[in-house]
């Protein structure tokens, strides 16, 4: 089971960065997914998760209306659209599947 985030980097403030997590070794398509973040020297806190069939996603408070979850169950990947950046939004974005692995994680660092 691997999961590999991308889309990670500089991004400036108020810009939109879009991220991708890859998966190999399970079934993608019936299996929940979402997405954690960790700023710098804090603890991991959970952004988003979206349902299998990408029919329903939530979000914590901070990411509503500004970030976006979604899925391509043909392409085994899982994005994280993140609109208006903020500085806060600084940190460590990893991937996970429900009662599975995380991802390793890609790092956003806005200025």
């Amino acid at each position: 089971v691997q999961l590999v985030e991308s889309g990670g980097g500089l991004a400036q403030l108020g810009r939109s960065v879009t991220l991708s997590c890859t998966a190999q070794g399970f079934t993608f398509r019936t299996t929940p997914m979402g997405w954690l973040r960790q700023p710098p020297g804090k603890a991991m806190e959970w952004v988003s998760d979206i349902s299998a069939s990408g029919a329903t996603a939530d979000y914590e408070t901070f990411a509503k209306g500004r970030f976006t979850i979604s899925r391509d169950n043909g392409k085994n990947t899982l994005y994280l659209q993140m609109n208006n950046l903020k500085v806060e939004d600084t940190g460590l974005c990893l991937c996970y599947a429900e009662g599975g692995p995380r991802g390793q994680g890609t790092q956003v660092t806005v200025s």
